[in-house]
């Protein structure tokens, strides 16, 4: 088992519980010698959505797929509900929304479910570690849910990074996608964009001028990166660079940052005044030079 697969495994644990977690996230192996878990039945119209789950996309296509499935072997993982808060007698979708709504298309009055009395904190990680797992969530879904977590209960890069079995720079460049304008993200809800091609867009001037360029052309994220360099090129030209030439030390100091930072460092100068430009080439590098001025 790999190292990300170990840490959603504890992240559930640590929630759930052992016995549950294997439940709601394990496969079931067929022809076991031992008697399999059945877990309780409910009517399925007692089964209410969460207004927060991470996942919003579901296409009809992939439903229907997995109601073929359930119509011919059932439904072989059970959903894993709370209470409903609000609303005494049902239950809350935690975890697999999904196949609710293909039990549903299969005809199915009941499915099988796990009850939980789980807060709102626990019930939201869930559905992000659950969803991560399975590589079910979109880009911008995955980033929402993470500010979600950040601004309504307090969690902290490093905290998120833990529960979800990711690493803080991916938790930083995920939420650095909500910088681009609405357009643009729904350009990567509805697949038309990939994540790749966002990360590239995030810097650029015209995010939602070049998204529209990069779907019409059908530009790989390479030639996005190109495009968008293309664009910042005529800024940087142009940009005002005041040196003080032929300075051997403002050279050598230039030259001890470089080396020590890995960018690329211009130290501008004037009679004891100036300042200080650092050029990254990609997210992971502004991420580390982010992670080393606020580590204190």
């Amino acid at each position: 088992m790999s190292e990300k697969q170990r840490g959603l495994g504890r992240g559930l644990s640590a929630l759930l519980g052992d016995s549950a977690a294997t439940a709601a996230v394990a496969t079931p192996v067929p022809d076991q010698p031992s008697e399999p878990f059945r877990a309780p039945e409910q009517p399925i119209d007692l089964l209410v959505r969460n207004p927060d789950q991470p996942r919003r996309i579901f296409t009809e296509a992939d439903i229907d797929d997995l109601a073929a499935s359930i119509r011919e072997k059932g439904v072989l993982q059970p959903i894993l509900v709370r209470p409903a808060p609000g609303q005494p007698g049902k239950y809350q979708i935690i975890a697999g929304e999904r196949r609710w709504r293909a039990s549903q298309k299969a005809g199915l009055h009941s499915v099988p479910v796990i009850v939980r009395e789980l807060d709102d904190l626990e019930v939201l990680e869930i559905g992000i570690i659950e969803n991560v797992q399975r590589a079910d969530l979109n880009g911008i879904e995955e980033a929402r849910a993470y500010k979600v977590l950040m601004e309504r209960f307090g969690r902290t890069q490093d905290a998120l990074a833990q529960v979800v079995g990711k690493s803080r720079s991916h938790i930083a460049n995920m939420l650095r996608l909500l910088a681009l304008p609405e357009a643009v993200q729904d350009h990567v809800l509805q697949g038309r964009l990939s994540v790749g091609h966002a990360r590239a867009l995030v810097t650029a001037q015209d995010a939602e001028g070049l998204a529209e360029k990069v779907i019409a052309a059908g530009l790989s994220v390479r030639q996005t990166e190109a495009l968008v360099r293309d664009e910042m090129a005529p800024v940087r030209n142009t940009a005002p660079r005041p040196r003080v030439a032929g300075n051997a030390d403002t050279q050598s100091l230039e030259q001890d940052l470089q080396e020590a930072l890995g960018l690329k460092v211009k130290l501008d100068d004037k009679g004891g005044k100036g300042e200080i430009r650092l050029s990254y080439a990609t997210l992971e590098q502004l991420d580390e030079v982010c992670r080393r001025l606020m580590k204190n």
